[in-house]
């Protein structure tokens, strides 16, 4: 079997969170095939599935998820996004790119790496679930402390994430900025609105609040990571009527935050700047607020320096794609922010990014195999068979 077959056989699975709609089952015979140990351990109504292969130390890990977001609108669909459909050299479906093409290049080279050196010294291992896209609780977030209490060291994980941007090759992600959604929400005095003395409108004050919020300077980013950045993503308010002033409103908004600051931190300086503008307020204007402020952590800060993973890594993309890649640590979270925490060395790389979670999600086909050739290059400079 080949990249682009293994591949169809999990496109044509809607695997969409938390369902792995039968992918598990797919990937588990064919990995059986070469004398993986696999099982599926379930958290909840998550499956996740751990193949290894060989003993001992160094252990190399191809982590990832064959869960997909949900396709949307399926009349806006070239082909539906569960029937593949190839057109142009490229494969469209659902998954395609993110991550499903990881997956079944990962589990190529792990297979074509282990018939080519039967006698290699360690182990590698595939590692995946099926709760990426969703509240990623029960996937790899549990999963991981389930395999450290088992006595499994992860030495270098390697997550098939889509990370290259323009062509194959050209970025390595080794870090992610941590996220983290703020609620803050504002409570005043609920009046007439032709009585405003009699009230305290918290609308208004959000306008100051927001100001300072955004006036803040939260860090400069270093040489591995831009600047935090704080974006407002909701703003609510109203009591139902156009002559009440409410009692309260509502913001949300998220940091994406650099390896400077720390989720409590963030949250310190937060209640800090928010209760010295409720004060100014107070002073000011004799009308007096309180606030109410929650937090929701996706995922603190985490980097890979340079070191033996992602030294060949990028031999790899130089031999085999004729690229140097970038280290990065931009876009959004992913299970890698689970694995980082217990040591190991942990970069993502894969496919082209430019159509996950859009309509027509495509891979390049001619990709497949190239990705395929990076990854087993990879094992073979791990385990010293250059």
């Amino acid at each position: 079997m080949n990249e682009k077959e293994l591949l169809l056989n999990l496109l044509d699975k809607p695997s969409v969170t938390p369902d792995d709609a039968g992918c598990f089952d797919v990937i588990e015979s064919y990995l059986s095939e070469f004398g993986f140990q696999t099982e599926i351990v379930t958290f909840g109504a998550v499956k996740n599935l751990w193949a290894v292969h060989g003993n001992g130390q160094p252990l190399t890990v191809f982590a990832g998820h064959v869960d997909v977001v949900p396709p949307g609108d399926l009349s806006k669909w070239t082909t539906p996004p569960f029937a593949p459909t190839e057109r142009g050299g490229y494969l469209y479906a659902r998954g395609a790119a993110d991550m499903k093409a990881g997956v079944a290049t990962m589990c190529l080279a792990a297979t074509n790496f282990v018939t080519q050196y039967p006698d290699y010294q360690g182990s590698i291992a595939i590692m995946l679930t099926a709760d990426e896209e969703g509240p990623a609780h029960d996937g790899i977030k549990q999963l991981m402390p389930y395999l450290v209490e088992r006595g499994v060291n992860m030495d270098y994980v390697i997550f098939g994430e889509p990370s290259s941007d323009k062509v194959l090759g050209d970025t390595i992600k080794n870090g992610r900025r941590g996220s983290m959604h703020v609620h803050l929400t504002i409570l005043g005095q609920q009046g007439h609105v032709a009585y405003p003395d009699l009230a305290a409108n918290p609308i208004h004050a959000l306008g100051p609040v927001i100001t300072r919020l955004a006036d803040e300077i939260w860090c400069q980013g270093n040489e591995y990571f831009p600047a935090t950045s704080k974006q407002i993503w909701e703003l609510s308010g109203g009591a139902g009527a156009s002559n009440i002033i409410p009692g309260e409103a509502t913001i949300r908004f998220n940091f994406r935050f650099s390896n400077q600051l720390s989720a409590e931190t963030i949250i310190e300086r937060v209640h800090t700047l928010v209760a010295e503008t409720l004060q100014t307020l107070a002073t000011n204007t004799g009308k007096r607020y309180t606030y109410d402020l929650y937090h929701e952590l996706a995922g603190e800060p985490f980097l890979t320096r340079e070191g033996d993973l992602t030294q060949a890594m990028q031999a790899a993309c130089q031999s085999v794609l004729g690229q140097s890649p970038k280290l990065s640590t931009g876009g959004g979270t992913s299970d890698a922010r689970f694995v980082a925490p217990f040591g190991p060395q942990v970069v993502e790389f894969g496919p082209v990014n430019a159509t996950i979670h859009q309509v027509d999600e495509c891979v390049k086909i001619d990709d497949l195999p190239r990705l395929t050739q990076v990854y087993q290059r990879v094992l073979m400079t791990l385990y010293g068979k250059n």
